[in-house]
């Protein structure tokens, strides 16, 4: 029997803002989907603002220059909000 090894650091590859969802992308294949209107500074911002996020660390974190927003990937994976 295997058993499959758990990811203790969930790493990003790729963000997206749709009208009503934050999707990201996982290292492991892995996609997560939550609803923007968990983060306000999110849910209010332009298609912009929103396109223009980069990875923190290798991946484990997301962060929006424009905006000053700065998200965990496994706090996403938690459902913190």
């Amino acid at each position: 029997m295997s058993i499959l090894a758990v990811e203790l650091h969930p790493q990003a590859q790729n963000v997206k803002c749709t009208d009503v969802a934050l999707v990201v992308e996982l290292v492991d294949g892995r996609t997560i989907s939550v609803p923007l209107v968990w983060f306000p500074r999110l849910s209010n911002a332009s298609k912009e603002q929103l396109s223009n996020w980069e990875l923190l660390g290798d991946g484990e974190g997301i962060h929006w220059p424009d905006l000053d927003e700065d998200l965990s990937v496994s706090g996403l994976l938690d459902g913190t909000h």
